[in-house]
């Protein structure tokens, strides 16, 4: 099974130290080697991002940073896990590296581990969105 692992934090003024940034590259170089990370990143800050919005058929955009929100996006993994138990597992380890903030897990469509019955056409949609 995959999953997606969204880490929401306060957003930093500030990069991360040289010894923050040992110890991340660790937990992925470890991760990466056995397997269960696929792939992850780190966000920038939002003062260099934007929201697209539709709402009412019509789209908005507005520019970061965004002052009202928070908590940020702080980057993403993806997790290949043998469960649910699994990646939680591996979402604590993730934190006791990163700091403050929390995780939000969803697994990944997968047409043979789907969760529930769905439709042709649902599968398809699914399938396009991800």
């Amino acid at each position: 099974m995959r999953f997606l692992s969204v880490f929401k934090t306060t957003e930093r003024t500030a990069p991360p130290s040289a010894e923050e940034m040992a110890n991340m590259g660790r937990l992925i170089q470890e991760g990466m080697k056995a397997g269960w990370l696929i792939s992850t990143e780190g966000c920038l800050p939002t003062s260099l991002g934007a929201r697209v919005r539709r709402s009412g058929g019509n789209l908005t955009v507005t520019d970061g940073p965004f002052a009202e929100t928070k908590e940020a996006i702080g980057g993403f993994a993806i997790l290949q896990a043998k469960s649910k138990e699994e990646a939680i597992e591996l979402t604590r380890n993730f934190l006791k590296i990163s700091g403050e903030g929390e995780c939000e897990l969803r697994q990944l469509y997968e047409p043979d581990s789907a969760p529930c019955q769905v439709s042709s056409h649902e599968a398809a949609e699914l399938a396009l969105r991800g």
